[in-house]
């Protein structure tokens, strides 16, 4: 495995954690293009459901290691073999059809930040600060991030992250929209594992199957397509479309088998 990155599979869940607290977890070049090749296993296992994110320490990230730029970004060609590595890392956890969850505390901010928002999900501690910097580094954030940040919370809040470079704390990322829920940090862990548990005893054909409609409209599409027209025919002639009836119909909790 990579320095910097842990992966571990625990039943249905996998959770991928960056284990460089000494430094906040700033992600290194190494990290970034590691991430696709995880997220890959992660989608052809048929024993994990979720994919957790979040950081070792008292950090989710602080976003990537900028002590590399020197060396890996000197040079128009260096910046854009480093950005490609980063725009395949958030591509890869962008399009998973499995649900990702980051779990977040502490500084989540640049790469770190761009993580979370390629994620499906973001809960966080109260004490959590967020933030995207590019403006700080005279970097142009890449079209596809800009585009799922401004997605999820608007292009004036979009503006105000990415124009000002500006810290905000994990109430006012909730206001935004940046995050889903914010818990007191003792409680942090076991509420997001309360809705991880959730996501993985709802049918996986329906959560996998929207997931990817989900991100064919975020992604531009407006109108059905043959692949749309698949996943939901697939689902009503599935198993778990009928052991869902049937549990509905019998007032009991249903038992899907896809995985």
């Amino acid at each position: 495995m990579t320095d910097g990155i842990e992966f571990v599979r625990d039943g249905d869940v996998a959770r991928l954690t960056f284990t460089r607290p000494e430094k906040m977890n700033a992600i290194t070049y190494g990290m970034w293009a590691a991430i696709p090749g995880i997220v890959a296993e992660i989608e052809k296992d048929p024993s994990v459901k979720v994919l957790l994110l979040t950081g070792a320490g008292r950090h989710f990230s602080a976003g990537a290691d900028i002590s590399e730029f020197r060396d890996l970004r000197s040079t128009a060609e260096g910046a854009a073999t480093y950005d490609k590595a980063v725009d395949e890392a958030v591509q890869a956890l962008a399009s998973m059809s499995k649900p990702s969850v980051a779990m977040i505390q502490g500084n989540c901010i640049g790469g770190g930040c761009q993580l979370s928002v390629a994620s499906d999900f973001r809960f966080a501690a109260a004490g959590a600060r967020f933030g995207i910097t590019p403006a700080k580094l005279g970097i142009v954030y890449h079209f596809d991030s800009t585009r799922r940040l401004v997605e999820l919370v608007g292009p004036a809040h979009a503006r105000y992250l990415l124009l000002s470079g500006n810290l905000v704390d994990a109430p006012r990322a909730r206001e935004m929209g940046l995050v889903n829920d914010v818990f007191p940090a003792e409680e942090l862990e076991a509420s997001t594992m309360e809705f991880v548990r959730t996501l993985c005893a709802r049918s996986q054909v329906s959560v996998r199957g929207m997931n990817r409609i989900i991100e064919k409209i975020v992604s531009g599409q407006r109108v059905s397509d043959s692949e749309v027209d698949d996943i939901r025919a697939a689902a009503v002639h599935g198993e778990d479309y009928a052991e869902g009836i049937a549990a509905f119909l019998e007032r009991r909790e249903p038992r899907f088998t896809y995985r």
